[in-house]
């Protein structure tokens, strides 16, 4: 099993931690860590090698495992007949799956895990998109000219903030929690009404614009032209009552939904703060600069990128939990001390997450 150092900029996050490593070894699996491939997350090869780890070349084992999508150079540096796992952006980064196929690589996409009960523990989307949710409410709270809780002073009261929370996946249901936990009043909204009780068991009240769009797999569907311009009419009139506004709409595949408009932003009070977590889609608010940080109509919108990466530590500890789950359902013991790299093709998890596939693949005992 290969660990490579990831190449992608401002990716901290590294594929395995060591725990995850003693883990693997103890199935058999020898485990090869680029050097340095641990230090944006604060893991010295120190810790990988006493984990039983090798510091060598990754690209030459029998399976790599990642964070962020490989390079066209990465790609070339595989082994044909070798698998890959990690986030992959399938439906979006085609000319990488086309790559990784005419390389011969079998390749398996963590954010394309079915989001059903037994795959819990591998749903990265999930563990990252709770980091993202819980690190934008600290960026909201850091940007705003106003305290999120209540404070009662010798100079007088101090109103809390009222935070609105645009999509309640996961990431948004943290970013709910956490800036509760900070003291604001909290509110959310989404398109799948069935995430109600979810929101109010978090203390926040439900914000119900009369607009419904379930879809599969846990997501929600695109709108249809009337609804979308229904849902805007009605959230911008909302918004202007809320001092922050987090973001996090997203439809597989697609351009994210614009849910905060220019006019929206416009109404706000003077330093409010928009958090977009949309960014890399396109972004849910119409003034959002992907990456950045603007001030439009005295209102800071900001739209961080990859904001697990930021909290490297905790996002790469558990992204390498996620990964370990996956890889169980693949290990088979070879019977002569050592695992093969087994998928079974009948088991819904592996099928679907599978974005390129090869005959056969083995993780020895012995060299990796």
């Amino acid at each position: 099993m290969g660990v490579p150092r990831e190449s992608a900029a401002g990716e901290r996050r590294v594929a395995l931690v060591p725990k995850v490593v003693e883990k693997l070894r103890s199935r058999g699996v020898e485990v090869v860590v680029e050097a340095g491939a641990g230090l944006g997350a604060l893991i010295p090869d120190e810790l990988y090698i006493a984990a039983g780890a090798t510091v060598g070349d990754p690209w030459s084992a029998d399976a790599v495992v990642k964070v962020a999508p490989p390079s066209p150079e990465e790609v070339e540096r595989l082994r044909s007949g070798s698998t890959l796992i990690g986030f992959l952006a399938p439906l979006t980064a085609r000319e990488t799956i086309a790559a990784l196929k005419a390389a011969g690589v079998q390749a398996f996409a963590m954010e394309a895990i079915p989001r059903i009960s037994r795959a819990q523990s591998m749903d990265a989307l999930s563990s990252q998109g709770n980091v993202a949710g819980y690190k934008a409410v600290l960026l909201a709270a850091e940007k705003s000219t106003r305290f999120f809780p209540m404070l009662t002073t010798a100079a007088g009261t101090v109103k809390p903030a009222a935070a609105l929370i645009l999509g309640v996946g996961v990431a948004g249901l943290q970013a709910l929690a956490t800036a509760k936990r900070l003291g604001a009043r909290t509110t959310g909204y989404d398109v799948r009404p069935e995430v109600a009780d979810q929101v109010r068991s978090l203390g926040a009240q439900w914000l119900d614009l009369g607009i419904e769009a379930v879809g599969e797999g846990g997501y929600a569907r695109e709108l249809t032209d009337d609804e979308r311009a229904e849902q805007q009419q009605r959230l911008e009139k909302a918004i202007t009552g809320f001092d922050v506004v987090i973001t996090t709409a997203n439809v597989p595949g697609r351009k994210a939904p614009t849910l905060v408009t220019a006019a929206a932003v416009e109404g706000m009070r003077p330093g409010s703060v928009v958090v977009d977590l949309a960014g890399e889609s396109g972004g849910n608010c119409e003034l959002t600069e992907p990456g950045e940080v603007v001030v439009k109509h005295d209102v800071t919108i900001a739209s961080p990128l990859n904001l697990p990466a930021t909290m490297p530590e905790h996002a790469s500890e558990l992204y390498s939990r996620n990964v370990s789950a996956l890889l169980e359902l693949m290990l088979k013991d070879d019977g002569d001390g050592g695992v093969t790299l087994a998928p079974d093709w009948d088991d819904e998890v592996l099928a679907k997450s599978c974005v390129t596939r090869v005959e056969a693949t083995a993780v020895s005992g012995g060299e990796a």
